[in-house]
């Protein structure tokens, strides 16, 4: 067989090659007639394979009405297979979840102390308040499941039917009148996933309804749901809403009661009963209703209820910082982790007049221009120059979404991470006064535009800061360097941040509370800066367990004074003349920088003055654009509305590398004459004898000493002087005994 292979490959290329002397050459007209031989061979095989195959599955053809039900089948199941798999691409990052210590945060109960020690709310379980599921009243778990859940007992976790029902429903009245999710989908929801509407959230929302279901009891789930929900006025579940709103436990309640609870499961701030009682009482009287139509009760049994409703407690005085609590829950959480202590007490940093401060802000810009600019949500965080949040809001109405935007939400900062580029220019010989060429640029086969479209050549480094020139940022990583701006923003905590082309302009995604941590940077002068919620932290037996002061990292100087004073400069012009002007302040110096990413997603304000550090930020949940809402309008509204009612006095610190407002310097005058005034008054009431030199005070000391040192010592007899008939009468002051004679020269020494 060799010889044979041999010959026959010897016999081709000859056939191939002529031999033209000595010389071969290439036979293009045999090598053209063997391709197409081999071609043709290769087409007859397959049509003989082809025939074949087709004629052992005529056999199965189907004709008729067969034939349009087996194709039907065929492509719902290729669609159906596609489909599957999408699924479990949703559903691994979906049980990914499920591997953190999801059931940790019904083992604390703490206790909340604002800055100043007041009371302001709890999370968790209450251990001395937990009611078993076989506690709590038969009416409260028929009106939870005739509003939330009807089919809870029946169902695997997902029930199609209620979800068709929904949806008729939903249809007929043109709005969202009833919910499709199951109590079982609604705790994952709760558990693990955000409230973000999004197709990728529903899967994994079923999916790890599935989850549970498989993991839990029926009566396991509805016990963690009713312990879970967010029932309004800062309560987490049945128990604590029953006792915040009513001051009695669950156990308790009456039918009337029951319904009023039930129907805060849908929308707890539009239906609390100490914000809104006749929604509370309509809604009450809708959960009754629904009682009558499961069949769980008849419409005699419920007639009384009707006519007596429920009364709450006044709570109109009540006021929870709930974003900002559950920010500090995630910190105790995390603090107390495997520490065994689970009954705590916990001071945090927040000040409430600010929290309601930046709540208003929030809420009075959504409502001026929320609809017009089509924007649905705000957040903002404040913090002072160490790191301590004075106030965070993580959203619009917590009631209507318990998603915190502040400290979850990660979103493009735009031209707001440009001063992280400018801070590396400047380590790297920049300054501000530098020229900087304002024109074309690519890295790769990407190019940056400016906002305002065009190119303004060469400018001064501070201006195209102040006017946000993306060519510019853009220029300046590339020709420093994207490795050191990389250094530099993770050296602040931007971990997250990856190196990309576009990285200059905030392409990637960071949460409020971070963002305003990395501008704290800049505020403190160049110190590190991690931004925190809690103060200390105390058990059930008033036991120090964390003091931040003592068991925090020190903050430590990552960036040079004088580097961050040039940057804070820089950022003053944008408030003064660029784009951040909607944000000045009339009695202080305000420094900041706006942002906007793509498609006017995102809208943001980070800004300063020597007193706090605070972030804004509007968009959507689901990413939709605004009607051109840019960092210098609705966000830097609401940073000014709230650095307004935020600063109280005028005598605020100077921020490094900036100038001194008049107003401020005014009011350092002023305080330094009125100290002058104290001092003097403060002198002309002091003792003469605090009034002596140092000398003589200690002369005057040392006499003393010796005088009460002499008084103890008895004289001796031939010393003593001699007594009239008189009694004798006893000094006070030095403790000898004077006589008749001496009373003229008795004088105290004291």
């Amino acid at each position: 067989m060799p010889f044979r292979r041999s010959h026959c490959s010897s016999s081709v290329r000859d056939w191939i090659f002529k031999t033209t002397g000595k010389r071969k050459r290439l036979n293009w007209l045999a090598l053209d007639s063997s391709i197409d031989a081999g071609l043709f061979g290769a087409w007859e095989g397959f049509r003989d394979w082809w025939s074949t195959y087709s004629s052992f599955f005529a056999r199965f053809q189907v004709t008729g009405y067969r034939r349009l039900f087996n194709e039907a089948l065929s492509e719902s199941a290729t669609m159906g297979t596609g489909a599957l798999l999408v699924m479990l691409a949703f559903a691994i990052p979906a049980f990914e979840e499920t591997q953190t210590a999801w059931q940790t945060a019904t083992r604390f109960s703490v206790t909340f102390l604002d800055r100043y020690g007041n009371e302001i709310g709890k999370r968790g379980i209450l251990h001395s308040d937990a009611v078993p599921l076989n506690e709590i009243p038969d009416h409260m778990i028929k009106a939870t499941l005739a509003t939330e859940d009807r089919r809870f007992f029946t169902h695997f976790g997902i029930d199609f039917i209620g979800t068709f029902r929904a949806i008729v429903e939903n249809v007929r009245a043109n709005d969202v009148v009833q919910g499709g999710s199951s109590i079982t989908q609604q705790l994952a929801k709760n558990l693990f996933l955000t409230p973000e509407r999004s197709l990728k959230r529903k899967i994994n929302e079923a999916f790890l309804a599935l989850w549970l279901e498989a993991r839990l009891s029926k009566r396991e789930i509805l016990k963690l749901y009713l312990d879970r929900a967010y029932m309004g006025g800062g309560a987490f579940g049945v128990e604590a809403a029953a006792q915040f709103y009513f001051g009695k436990s669950v156990r308790d309640v009456t039918l009337a009661e029951a319904a009023m609870l039930a129907g805060l499961f849908k929308a707890p701030t539009r239906y609390a009963p100490h914000l809104d009682l006749p929604a509370s009482r309509a809604r009450a009287n809708v959960i009754l209703t629904n009682m009558v139509q499961a069949d769980y009760l008849t419409e005699g049994q419920v007639h009384g209820a009707r006519l007596n409703p429920a009364e709450n407690i006044d709570r109109s005085d009540f006021y929870s910082p709930d974003y900002f609590l559950d920010y500090a829950f995630e910190q105790v959480q995390e603090l107390m982790r495997d520490r065994g202590e689970f009954v705590l007490t916990v001071h945090t940093t927040v000040d409430i007049g600010l929290e309601k401060a930046a709540e208003a802000a929030i809420q009075n810009v959504l409502r001026q221009h929320g609809r017009a600019r089509k924007v649905k949500q705000g957040a903002l965080v404040s913090m002072d120059k160490f790191g301590a949040v004075r106030a965070l809001v993580g959203g619009r109405d917590y009631g209507e979404s318990q998603f915190n935007r502040a400290t979850s939400a990660y979103r493009q900062p735009g031209s707001s991470f440009k001063p992280y580029v400018y801070l590396t220019a400047l380590e790297n010989g920049y300054t501000p006064d530098t020229i900087v060429l304002d024109g074309p640029v690519s890295c790769g086969r990407w190019s940056p535009r400016n906002y305002s479209g065009g190119y303004r050549g060469r400018v001064p480094m501070k201006h195209a800061l102040m006017r946000s020139l993306n060519t510019v940022a853009v220029r300046l990583s590339l020709n420093v360097g994207r490795e050191k701006l990389l250094a530099n923003v993770h050296k602040i905590g931007h971990t997250q941040v990856k190196k990309t082309c576009s990285m200059a302009l905030g392409d990637t995604g960071l949460t409020l509370l971070a963002h305003t941590g990395g501008f704290a940077v800049f505020a403190s002068g160049g110190m590190s800066v991690k931004p925190y919620a809690i103060e200390e932290i105390r058990n059930s037996h008033g036991k120090l367990l964390y003091l931040h002061e003592r068991d925090a990292p020190k903050p430590r100087r990552i960036f040079e004074l004088q580097k961050i004073e040039q940057l804070n400069s820089m950022l003053a012009l944008v408030v003064a003349s660029g784009t951040g002007r909607r944000a000045q302040l009339p009695f202080t110096t305000a420094v900041g920088k706006t942002g906007t990413s793509s498609a006017w997603r995102d809208g943001w304000f980070m800004g300063f003055t020597g007193h706090y550090i605070t972030g804004t930020w509007f968009g959507n949940d689901d990413y939709s654009p605004t009607g051109k809402v840019t960092g210098g309008n609705l966000p830097a509204m609401a940073w000014k509305e709230y650095m307004m009612a935020a600063h109280t006095t005028y005598d605020i610190p100077q921020i490094p590398g900036v100038p001194l407002h008049p107003g401020q310097v005014a009011e350092q005058q002023r305080i330094s004459a009125l100290r002058q005034v104290q001092d003097t008054l403060r002198l002309s009431t002091t003792p003469h004898f605090l009034r002596m030199p140092p000398e003589t005070r200690d002369a005057l000391r040392k006499l003393s000493a010796l005088l009460k040192q002499s008084a103890k010592q008895p004289i001796a007899a031939e010393n003593q002087p001699r007594r009239a008939s008189a009694a004798p009468r006893k000094s006070t002051s030095l403790g000898v005994t004077l006589g008749a004679g001496d009373h003229d020269q008795r004088t105290s020494l004291r």
